[in-house]
């Protein structure tokens, strides 16, 4: 299925950002509704919190109260969702962030309550996953006065309670070995043609904001015998999205839905990039197993010669000498495509600039069979 891809606009520099809790929520008095008490035994720390006087915003309880906690245990967590003046009717939930995304999604929520205080305390029992990270979370416990289920743990409001509690999870998913979260640590392709399976459906969190699905990060370093890549996801068991960018975050080429369906392909020209990035995720949040090949179309001869050309110095000032020529024609190219200058019979001479105002222009060589375009600017 075609998706539309307009968030594409601010996709470059997305890459730069890791997930962080959302922390500008929360209550913004600290009268009537708000948490009395949270307890929560773990292993060998427990959180036992008392509530009152309310705190607005959201309240870092993570240096505090810590429970340790083991992957395919059972705990409970009680909640006395109360209030620090007036009874009013409310809601209240409460999250541990399992697979340590920053982000407490909805299948992680551990307990609902809804009501008018007073009420008992509620009692929150919960399994932790096996397959969940090893490392350090966050539990977050909301009652939001006037509120409605399921809520919204990111959520901005007047009356109630947001507060977050330090967990440590043992014993589940180590990804310490793991490679490729980001673009800092992406796997080295080092082979052409390059062949291999994964899987992004854990120990890999959402780094490029295209979508909120995990990425997984490849390196590619064309050689200068390189025409362009071809890079395919078919056969693999999710919606996927593929997308090569360059270090600083432009964007080479991108696919949603290739020529097997819902799997991504996409070939991208290599002439002049140094390192390109390949990044691997799904399209909405999905997730899963892949199959990642990537292939190269290779120069011919005439063009192996023509990768000898070189221009110096670049950025220029008043002159430039373009390497390599015996007897070619030069072609001095603005950005639009306007030719302004050419150079018949051109092997090495300087070409004189001062006519030209600072900015980005192309050399366009062509010599016998060959040729080739390179850029330069004029400072």
């Amino acid at each position: 299925m075609k998706k539309s891809l307009l968030l594409l606009s601010a996709f470059g520099y997305s890459y730069l950002g890791l997930s962080q809790y959302c922390v500008s929520g929360g209550p913004t008095s600290t009268a009537d509704s708000n948490v009395g008490s949270v307890v929560l035994n773990g292993s060998p720390t427990s959180i036992n919190f008392i509530g009152c006087p309310g705190v607005v915003g959201v309240q870092d309880l993570t240096l505090s109260q810590t429970a340790n906690l083991n992957a395919g245990s059972n705990y409970t967590t009680s909640v006395q969702f109360s209030t620090c003046g007036g009874n009013f009717s409310g809601a209240g939930q409460a999250w541990i962030d399992f697979n340590i995304d920053g982000i407490f999604d909805a299948s992680e929520s551990i307990g609902t309550w809804s009501g008018v205080p007073p009420v008992p305390v509620s009692n929150f029992n919960f399994t932790v996953p096996v397959n969940a990270l090893t490392g350090n979370t966050r539990m977050r416990v909301i009652q939001q006065e006037a509120g409605a289920l399921p809520l919204d743990p990111c959520a901005s409001f007047t009356w109630g309670s947001v507060m977050d509690f330090a967990i440590t999870i043992g014993g589940g998913i180590d990804c310490s070995g793991y490679v490729g979260d980001v673009m800092s640590d992406a796997i080295p392709v080092t082979t052409i043609p390059y062949a291999t399976t994964g899987d992004n459906s854990f120990c890999y969190f959402n780094q490029n904001f295209v979508y909120s699905s995990p990425d997984i990060y490849y390196r590619v370093v064309p050689t200068a015998d390189i025409a362009q890549l071809h890079v395919s996801l078919c056969g693999s068991t999710f919606d996927t999205f593929l997308s090569v960018v360059e270090p600083d975050g432009t964007v080479i080429a991108y696919n949603d839905d290739g020529s097997c369906g819902s799997s991504s392909e996409v070939t991208f020209s290599t002439e002049g990039i140094d390192t390109a990035y390949i990044i691997v995720e799904g399209w909405g949040n999905e997730a899963g197993s892949f199959n990642l090949e990537i292939d190269a179309e290779y120069l011919g001869i005439s063009d192996l010669s023509a990768q000898l050309f070189t221009l110096s110095p670049n950025p220029a000032n008043d002159a430039i000498t373009i390497q390599g020529t015996t007897d070619a024609t030069i072609e001095l190219i603005d950005a639009r495509g306007s030719v302004l200058a050419v150079y018949a019979h051109y092997h090495g001479e300087s070409m004189n600039l001062s006519f030209l105002e600072s900015g980005v222009y192309y050399a366009r060589i062509s010599e016998s069979d060959q040729m080739k375009t390179l850029q330069f600017v004029k400072q």
